[in-house]
């Protein structure tokens, strides 16, 4: 049965779906101007276009599949590979709930060695084998019972449909605290950048953990005798849809994906809604990729993309996408096989966006046969879909997993290289600082940088002024924090920064080194007397400037923290996103770029853990007591 969608006249038309109109809204994002964003958007373009370049270039099929498998290489390359482990899944049913027409069994499964996933199977009536749909779920803390209505509907239309929890959310929550039933981080997203932030230290992306849980939830269903294994779909939204995209993408067994809320080009995405962790592969542009890659992985399959008039992930954005990808299917021969929708409302899945994901299951797994209709259910409360007696997963958390990414011992030698290079690669984009006084005095005298959040004078800068130096004042690029990300620091700028190969503590290094270039240029500054100071995060780019320019002949940090390995091995910790460098934390840690400023003095003053707290070290650090006034040596008690 073909369907007409009911949509807003102002939409235009632009495909078809085998009855179903194809639409698209004219809208574009908010142009944001500030002067990092302008910059990094500036890199964004350019790798864009010299990736538009080489796919014009791809006139046949065998040049495709040259591509294809250089894409497929780079992005796992870029996630940091797949873990190897496919062991037991050791799967339970821990009850099944009768419906009308199909039964849900609550399933547990081990994804990793003691990391669990939960997930509801949702089996039809009737003999198998049935084809079957993996459902990842999107940023609802609900998890899988957020995927009630689609799974629902699709059983009764004869699939067998996996909605599962991501981990942080529905049953898998992270740093959860029974006393108060919830994750002590906060909601889904911010658990993903807290597990985000710590696995890119280690040289990953957090990418790598939600696309093995995928993989393996269709390890689970492929051993169900209801599942025919040659019909396997996938399907989600907005953070379920990036992680359909990436399943899709590298699973072989995926023979149809429909992704909602989600597919958009980075040409309108860089500077508008960017995702969060998993979605922001580190990299991802610079190694001259962009969304469309995936569905090009995907091709000749049937993929799917939908949309919203007024989504964050604009229809603008899916517009690039879907295009591009539509002459790559032509290369096929196939072009009735990439096709898009864009439904009316918001962030979301409406029902017209709904029934063409029916729709596109039935057509291509079920040989057409069914009603894309959706049906009117009664669905039950979340809490009847729980797998465990808690609500809660008991095993290992994300973190832990990132933790145990084997370690290696890098020398001085090489991170004095590593360091070098960084810097040199992150050359400053923004260079915003302010010396004073603005004039030079007739005899050299001391000078002093503080780094800090803005350029206006304050105590310690005026006391300094007061004494005769010069003061330097800095305010690295792009600081700032997202009031809804309480936890996660400035992770937008970091994102973008990241997604172009740069690195934005690196860039404010080369800003600091800027700065000091600079005032080394005054005629009253005396060269041998150049010294920098730095609180709370800002002391780690204080620590790469230093490490890169012996012209800054000391270093106080004030409340800065101590190790990054620590934040790595622990459930929670703020503004992480501030100090990522990718894959340090794999060989060192801040107290290698101590050593690597020696002799030069650090003086380190309370130094803390990454959730602020001020802890007890050994070695040379310096303590306040309760009289400010008054400071000890650390005795390492």
């Amino acid at each position: 049965m073909k369907l007409a969608l009911t949509v807003s006249l102002a939409l235009v038309l632009v495909g078809s779906l085998s009855g179903f109109p194809v639409f698209t809204s004219g809208g574009q994002s908010n142009a944001q101007t500030a002067p990092l964003l302008r910059e990094l958007n500036a890199i964004a373009q350019g790798q864009l276009d010299r990736r538009a370049a080489t796919i014009r270039a791809i006139r046949d099929v065998p040049a495709a599949a040259r591509r294809q498998a250089e894409v497929r290489q780079r992005v796992l390359q870029l996630i940091g590979g797949l873990p190897d482990y496919r062991g037991p899944l050791n799967a339970t049913v821990t009850r099944t709930t009768k419906r009308d027409g199909f039964s849900i069994d609550h399933v547990l499964f081990e994804s990793l060695p003691g990391y669990y996933v939960t997930g509801n199977l949702y089996r039809p009536e009737g003999p198998g084998p049935h084809p079957a749909v993996l459902m990842s779920m999107g940023h609802w803390d609900s998890g899988k019972a957020a995927g009630q209505l689609l799974s629902s509907n699709l059983a009764r239309k004869g699939f067998v449909v996996l909605a599962y929890d991501p981990v942080g959310q529905g049953e898998r929550q992270q740093a959860y605290d029974a006393r108060v039933g919830r994750s002590l981080i906060g909601g889904a997203t911010e658990q993903h950048f807290t597990n985000g932030a710590a696995a890119i230290l280690m040289g990953q992306s957090v990418a790598r953990y939600f696309i093995h849980d995928g993989m393996r939830a269709i390890d689970y269903l492929v051993s169900r005798s209801e599942v025919d294994p040659e019909r396997i779909g996938v399907t989600g939204c907005s953070g379920g849809g990036t992680q359909t995209t990436y399943i899709a993408a590298l699973d072989q067994r995926v023979k149809v994906a429909a992704i909602a809320c989600y597919m958009n080009s980075f040409r309108t995405l860089f500077s508008g809604s960017i995702g969060d962790s998993e979605q922001s592969v580190p990299g991802f542009l610079s190694a001259g990729l962009d969304q469309t890659d995936y569905v090009e992985l995907f091709a000749p399959k049937p993929w799917l993309i939908a949309s919203t008039e007024n989504d964050f992930f604009t229809p603008a954005g899916a517009r690039q996408v879907f295009e591009e990808a539509q002459r790559w299917y032509k290369l096929h021969d196939v072009p009735e096989r990439v096709t898009w929708i864009v439904g009316p409302g918001g962030h979301g899945t409406p029902l017209q966006v709904r029934e063409a994901i029916y729709e596109w299951m039935l057509r291509w797994l079920r040989d057409g046969r069914g009603s894309a209709r959706e049906e009117e259910l009664t669905l039950v409360p979340d809490h009847e879909l729980l797998v465990t007696p808690n609500g809660q997963v008991d095993g290992r958390e994300l973190y832990q997993i990132i933790a145990d990414t084997p370690r290696q011992e890098g020398t001085t030698g090489e991170l004095a290289g590593f360091v070098r290079d960084l810097v040199a690669a992150n050359e400053p984009l923004v260079r915003n600082f302010r010396i004073l006084p603005r004039t030079p005095a007739d005899s050299r005298r001391a000078a002093t940088v503080i780094v800090q959040e803005d350029l206006e004078p304050g105590p310690d800068a005026r006391e300094l002024l007061a004494a005769g130096q010069v003061v330097v004042i800095v305010a690295p690029s792009g600081q700032g924090s997202d009031p809804e990300r309480q936890r996660s620091g400035n992770w937008m700028n970091n994102t973008r920064a990241w997604l172009v190969g740069r690195n934005l503590p690196a860039m404010h290094a080369a800003e600091i080194d800027a700065a000091v270039a600079e005032v080394l240029r005054r005629p009253d500054v005396d060269a041998a007397r150049i010294s920098a100071r730095a609180s709370g995060v800002n002391g780690v780019a204080l620590l790469l400037a230093a490490a890169v320019n012996d012209r800054i002949a000391s270093v106080s940090l004030l409340k800065t923290p101590h190790s990054v390995r620590a934040a790595v091995d622990a459930p929670i910790h703020t503004n992480l996103h501030d100090a990522v460098i990718p894959g340090f934390a794999v060989k060192w840690d801040l107290a290698d770029l101590r050593t690597l400023i020696h002799p030069r003095e650090v003086v380190w003053q309370d130094p803390t853990d990454w959730m602020r707290n001020v802890v007890a070290l050994e070695g040379d650090f310096v303590y306040t007591s309760s009289d400010p006034n008054v400071m000890r040596q650390s005795d390492g008690r």
